[in-house]
């Protein structure tokens, strides 16, 4: 099964996968690649180092310029814009483009604008028009100008809600050994008190302890994963969401109680982000820092977790 290839086209590649639809006044150059079962709708532009993966849709009136890569299964939504130099003049060309990368299953909304060199991470969703100026994490949904983080895809919101005297009721987590540790608490009309004692509170022996704060509301913390780290960490004051995934779940909750703590495994991939103004996350870990215990690339966590 040969590509479709409209009258009105001018397709100077001989490098277009199977299956795909190419529409009216779209333009490929010779040297662009296009995968499988694209859909590339009226008024597109193409230039010549541009790679477009299997089944991917790019909507009407979109320019991939040189250094555009995106993977199998990306929407590019209509009137989208990509870039590939930080500083264009005419007639004043770079050596090479930077590279900008959209992973596997990300979608684009209309109109959003791309700065170069980035990467959208995989199943990420860039919201209509939103300026991205900076990389994108998989799997979060991000908008405005400059566009930030509002929430994560399929993510499953969990509610810490007050029951009586003070405590919360149990939180139930799918994704894997993730589970919210209620911390010895002592309320008196002087003030409250909460105690970690070593192992009898925690899971693992504590080898180091931090504290995180004065973290800009936009910004992501975390975004990794570790091999054998275990971690509990506790808000103790202000909030911050906290995303658990296992490759196979991913969930959500909101910390703001400073006596209930949230034990996370290895190989659970997290990230932390809408901290209120006055937030302070304090960490308790198993290990000393290890740089090698840790996964920063979704993709590879995705491939550890599935092995």
């Amino acid at each position: 099964m040969s590509a479709t290839i409209h009258a009105s086209a001018e397709v100077l590649s001989e490098q277009i996968g199977d299956g795909t639809r190419i529409w009216q006044h779209v333009v490929v150059l010779s040297g662009a690649r296009i995968g499988q079962d694209c859909n590339l709708c009226a008024g597109i532009f193409i230039e010549n180092d541009v790679q477009v993966g299997d089944r991917v849709t790019v909507k009407n009136g979109v320019q991939l310029f040189d250094g555009v890569r995106l993977a199998d299964d990306v929407f590019v939504g209509p009137n989208a814009t990509f870039t590939n130099d930080q500083f264009p003049r005419s007639k004043q060309q770079l050596d090479a483009p930077l590279i900008t990368r959209v992973e596997r299953g990300a979608s684009i909304g209309a109109n959003a604008t791309i700065l170069p060199g980035l990467t959208i991470g995989e199943n990420a969703m860039v919201g209509a028009g939103a300026v991205v100026t900076r990389d994108v994490p998989a799997n979060v949904v991000v908008a405005g100008n400059p566009a930030r983080i509002i929430s994560y895809v399929d993510s499953e919101e969990l509610a810490l809600s007050p029951s009586k005297e003070g405590e919360t009721s149990p939180v139930e987590f799918t994704t894997g050994g993730v589970r919210l540790l209620a911390l010895a608490n002592v309320q008196d009309l002087r003030g409250d008190i909460t105690v970690v004692e070593g192992e009898t509170a925690l899971p693992f022996e504590i080898r180091r302890v931090f504290w995180v704060y004065n973290v800009p509301s936009e910004k992501v913390r975390g975004a990794h994963v570790h091999h054998e780290l275990e971690e509990v960490v506790v808000c103790v004051r202000g909030s911050v969401s906290v995303v658990v995934d296992d490759g196979i779940h991913r969930e959500q909750i909101t910390l703001n109680d400073p006596s209930q703590g949230l034990y996370l495994p290895p190989r659970v991939w997290r990230t932390l982000y809408r901290y209120s103004q006055d937030a302070v996350l304090l960490v308790f870990a198993s290990h000393a820092y290890d740089p090698d215990d840790y996964v920063r690339d979704y993709a590879e966590f995705k491939r550890l977790v599935s092995a």
